[in-house]
């Protein structure tokens, strides 16, 4: 006696964990001449591939971690930071330490997720990391040192905060004044699962900082310009000049607080 459509959806939805099981019982089905089976079929092949393609291309990000781990590395830790252009807030950076054999699909660059994707995968990185650490450095600091440099004090806090040392660090374009062997990865934050990892927890990080520092700067729009220099947020400092959050060694700002 042939399934209904529904009792083939609930077998395939608890076989989806395990893809030789749903490929054999999805290739059972194939002389089935039901339309509704055939539209079945046809929707669960896109995600297979789909999910393959993700595989593939988290594959691909870790031969970094591959390669330092085949030389006895085993704390690796991915370095970015979120926060060197915007005119307020801080510099924040992250350290991520991912858990051996971890897979997370649509791991990448921050930059290329949307707010919900990113908040969906902070969630994931931090239930399979090994620790993960936060470094910021304030709008004050900024104007003190400049954006590059409190990049790397950002970062360097970062790895000092996590609970676990690592044995090597990968980071975003950047070299750090640590005694730990380390790679300069140029868009390190597409080529390295370590560090899209660490790139999403800063980013989401920050962004929770400035939707917190909206509630008490609301003329600027922090929740959504997140320190840009929006057309807002410039109107703004145009009409309320900076306050202590705004870098005032930064160009905008600079010309805000003359007014």
């Amino acid at each position: 006696m042939k399934l209904t459509i529904k009792e083939i959806e609930n077998k395939i939805h608890t076989l989806r964990e395990e893809e030789n099981k749903l490929r054999a019982f999805m290739h059972e089905l194939q002389n089935d001449e039901r339309t509704g089976v055939k539209k079945i079929l046809m929707k669960h092949e896109r995600a297979l591939e789909a999910a393959r393609l993700l595989r593939d291309r988290f594959d691909q990000m870790m031969v970094y971690e591959k390669e330092w781990t085949s030389l006895g590395k085993r704390m690796i830790a991915g370095l970015d930071e979120a926060g060197r252009g915007p005119l307020a807030g801080p510099v924040i950076a992250a350290a991520a330490i991912l858990k051996p054999g971890t897979y997370i699909a649509g791991l990448n660059d921050s930059k290329m997720l949307s707010e919900s994707r990113r908040e969906d995968l902070f969630e994931e990185i931090m239930k399979n990391t090994v620790s993960v650490g936060i470094g910021l450095v304030t709008a004050q600091e900024i104007d003190e040192i400049n954006i590059y440099q409190a990049s790397r004090k950002a970062m360097v806090k970062a790895v000092k905060a996590l609970k676990v040392q690592p044995d090597h660090l990968l980071i975003d374009a950047m070299e750090l004044p640590l005694a730990v062997t380390q790679s300069k990865i140029i868009k390190g934050d597409a080529k390295s699962v370590s560090i899209a990892a660490a790139s999403i927890v800063a980013k989401v990080t920050r962004d929770r900082y400035m939707k917190q520092l909206h509630r008490s700067h609301p003329h600027y729009h922090f929740n959504t310009n997140m320190g840009y220099g929006t057309k807002e947020h410039l109107e703004a400092l145009e009409k309320f000049g900076p306050v202590e959050e705004h870098r005032r060694s930064f160009s905008p700002v600079q010309q805000g607080s003359l007014l």
